[in-house]
Parts: C-alpha cells; sequence; structure tokens
C-alpha cells in the first residue's frame, strides 16, 4: 500500500543537515508499516525497537545516553550489525522517555546515525510533560489515514488518478463516465475511509459488513487508550466529546457547544479532554478566523471552533450510518451528509499540510473553511451535492477580494467568475 508520505520520508534520508525524525499519528494510520516498508526499502538494514511492554529494551536507555554505548547495546539486543546503512526505528517510543531524550545526543555526537521514531500516544505524553523533547535536535512529520488519492492507488486506479490531477490542474472537464465513477468511488471512500486495515480488508473481501467490524475494534480501542493513559475522571470527560462528534456535526451550525456534551457542561471542564484528542491525533479542530487576511493564524478565535473527526470512515461507522444510504441514488439527506462531507474534506486538507479555518460575518454568513495558498487565503465553499448557490462565499468575495475561490461539489471541473469549481473527490489536489 504505497504512501505519500514515503516521498517526504525520502528527502529525509537525503537530507545534508539530517536530524532523527519523530513521527508523529493516530494509532492505526500505518506508522509501524509505512516506516518498516521504508526502510527496508532504502537502507541496508532496519532495526525495529518496540519500547511499549519491553523492559529490558527499555533499561538500556536508563544507565546513559552515550550514543556509542546505547548502539552497542542494541546489536546485542537485536542481534544485528548497526552502522549509518542501518535505520534504526524506535517505536512506540513514549514508552521510554530517555529513549526520546537521547535523540539529541544522537544529533549532537553520532549525526551519520539515521534514526526514526514513532509513537501513537507520543503528542499526549509531550503535552503531559512527561517528556524532555530535544527541541531543535529533531526533524518531525504526522503521518494521517490514507487520503483518497490514496485509497485509489490502493484499489488499482492509478489512470482515473492521474486524469483527475490534470484536469484539476487545467481546469478542464473529466468525460462525464469518469466523472460519474470517481464519484462513486468517493461514496466508496466515505464509508472505508483511510485506515490501512480497513482499506486493506475493502480490497480483499468488498463488503462494507467486515469493514464496519474493524472500523468499530478501531474506535474501541481509541477509547481504551483514553482509559488507559488519562485518569478516569479525565477519561470519562474525553469520551464524552469523543461521542459528542457526530451529533455536533449533524446541524446547520457545526461550532462546537459544551452543552451538548452535558447540558451543565462548563468548557474549562472538557477542555482538557479535546485536548487530549487532538494531541492523540483522534480529531481535527478547526479555529474561527476573524479576519479572512494574512496570516490567518493572527486572526483566529480560539475560543469558536469546530471538531471534526481524523477519518471520515470512523465518522460514518461511529454515527451506524448504513452504507447503502450513502451508495443508493437516494442518498443521505440533510445535515448528515453535509457533515460527512465537511468531515472527508477536512481530512484531504489537513493530509497535505493546510492549516485551516472557518470564517463568519456576524452570524449571517459563513465560508466553511480558509486555507493558505502561496501565502494568501483562499476561502472554500463545500457543498455535498450539485446545488452551488453560496451567498456567503460571495459576501467574503466582497469584502476581501481574494485572488480566487474554489467550490467543491458533485459538479464536474470548471473556472468561472473567479471560482475554481472542483468535484468531491478531487479535494486531495489543492496543496499549500
Amino acid at each position: 500500500m504505497k504512501r505519500t508520505i514515503e516521498e517526504r520520508l525520502f528527502a529525509w534520508k537525503n537530507k545534508k543537515d539530517r536530524m532523527p525524525l519523530i513521527v508523529f499519528g493516530a494509532r492505526q494510520v500505518g506508522k509501524t508499516y509505512t516506516i518498516f516498508h521504508f526502510g527496508k526499502s532504502n537502507f541496508k538494514d532496519v532495526v525495529v525497537l518496540t519500547f511499549e511492554g519491553n523492559t529490558v529494551l527499555q533499561k538500556i536507555f536508563d544507565l546513559n545516553l552515550d550514543p556509542v554505548r546505547i548502539i552497542h547495546e542494541l546489536e546485542s539486543f537485536s542481534l544485528k550489525k548497526i552502522d549509518r546503512d542501518t535505520l534504526v526505528f524506535f517505536d512506540e517510543v513514549q514508552a521510554c522517555k530517555n529513549a526520546l531524550t537521547s535523540l539529541k545526543y544522537f544529533y549532537e555526537q553520532m549525526p551519520e546515525q539515521p534514526i526514526i521514531a514513532a509513537g501513537s500516544l507520543l503528542g499526549v505524553a509531550l503535552t503531559r510533560g512527561e517528556f524532555s523533547f530535544p527541541v531543535g535536535k529533531v526533524d518531525r512529520l504526522t503521518m494521517y489515514p490514507l487520503a483518497f488519492d490514496e485509497f485509489l492507488n490502493a484499489l488499482g486506479e492509478d489512470a482515473l488518478l492521474n486524469v483527475i490531477t490534470d484536469c484539476f490542474k487545467a481546469n478542464t472537464k473529466m468525460h462525464e463516465n469518469l466523472h460519474e465513477r470517481a464519484l462513486l468511488l468517493y461514496q466508496e471512500y466515505l464509508i472505508v475511509g483511510g485506515m490501512p486495515k480497513v482499506v486493506d480488508e475493502y480490497i480483499n473481501k468488498r463488503d462494507f459488513d467486515f469493514v464496519r467490524v474493524i472500523q468499530q475494534n478501531i474506535i474501541l480501542g481509541y477509547l481504551d487508550d483514553m482509559s488507559k493513559y488519562s485518569t478516569p475522571a479525565k477519561a470519562n470527560k474525553t469520551r464524552a466529546v469523543y461521542n459528542s462528534i457526530p451529533y455536533q456535526l449533524a446541524r446547520e451550525n457545526k461550532k462546537f457547544i459544551y452543552q451538548l456534551v452535558n447540558s451543565s457542561a462548563r468548557a474549562v471542564a472538557y477542555e482538557e479532554g479535546i485536548l487530549w484528542l487532538n494531541d492523540g491525533g483522534l480529531i481535527v479542530r478547526v479555529n474561527k478566523a476573524n479576519e479572512g487576511k494574512a496570516p490567518l493564524y493572527f486572526y483566529q478565535d480560539a475560543l469558536s471552533y469546530k471538531i471534526y473527526m481524523n477519518d471520515v470512515g470512523l465518522l460514518t461507522a461511529k454515527s451506524n450510518i448504513a452504507p447503502a444510504l450513502i451508495t443508493s441514488t437516494l442518498g443521505l439527506g440533510g445535515e448528515a451528509k453535509g457533515a460527512i462531507t465537511e468531515n472527508y474534506i477536512v481530512t484531504a486538507l489537513v493530509a497535505n499540510g493546510h492549516s485551516l479555518y472557518y470564517w463568519e460575518s456576524n452570524g449571517k454568513a459563513e465560508v466553511d473553511f480558509l486555507v493558505e495558498i502561496g501565502g494568501l487565503p483562499i476561502p472554500i465553499e463545500a457543498k455535498s451535492a450539485d446545488n452551488v448557490k453560496a451567498k456567503s462565499l460571495g459576501v467574503f468575495i466582497s469584502k476581501y477580494e481574494p485572488p480566487y475561490s474554489i467550490r467543491i461539489s458533485s459538479k464536474n471541473f470548471g473556472f468561472e467568475n473567479n471560482i475554481k469549481s472542483m468535484p468531491l473527490y478531487a479535494a486531495f489536489c489543492i496543496k499549500p
């Protein structure tokens, strides 16, 4: 299963000033397999060191953090020769704080040794202050579930993928038959999502029932992590926030409201749960931008935000939406369809490295998303079908005069009135 992050891993390998690399990402997004596959393809050998539950391995880092000694002991532990042509992979590194700290000394004293560290709940552990993070001594990447282009690649739809990319660049319509096929595959992706194990199951069986079983197991695993890596009181609030996401999004105004979690909820009581979910990579938080000016970060309103799940397939599973409702000609209607569409677009944009915002004007007009492309704010209007009327987009354009705007719907490609129209399946094409 080819992952686009492999290109960034290859670029890291060839950097002249390469530092140890830390790969962040939620559990089940494919970090271990991808890093191992990359190492096997680009180095003489790979030494995988999994810290979770391995006290013998952890004790190697207790004596001191001298890289020469550590490598010598890791050779004895792994029964492999480790040199500059060997990728050392620290997996689940959050289970050994000294291993993470050692990366600083590897960079300073043994920079020729390639090391990648990864951890599913590393972000949570860092926020809790459990580690001395080697600031300025490591490179960082974040891995996400498969985006739609990776999904097409996994299905063997490379030719269709190339046509989509070409039409996006040229603003030319796809042949109607290809357009309809891409929309059908997009509907399948809304059900399957991008968790590698789920995608693999779908490729092998083409049965959504099997897909749902794995998705529910992933969700249960996430809920278990909330209990395992937090106090009972905090875990209950974190789970309550996570469980509220489907009905938070199934509203016309999708701004996160604490009272939907608990009628007597106070923000301060649940903010820690949101932070845990964000640090664990389980959600995407989209803050409001008070102005459509660059840089958008300067104008964000951290008190007004929307929360989306890290994978659209997990959202449809957690919402108990029957796959037939998504693939049938009748399809979903109302806010549920809009929620799933927005969540899909969010994951596509974040996977491409975008920082996301939304914009509203006195509660009378709202633009779904704002991103910066070429350093300039670009509004994105998301439509779940082919109804492309967007009064709010017009309000934003009139006020801020962006170089162009983007409208995503089920309609084909086009460019008219300075609005770049693109079909839903092409969201992965929007690069920073």
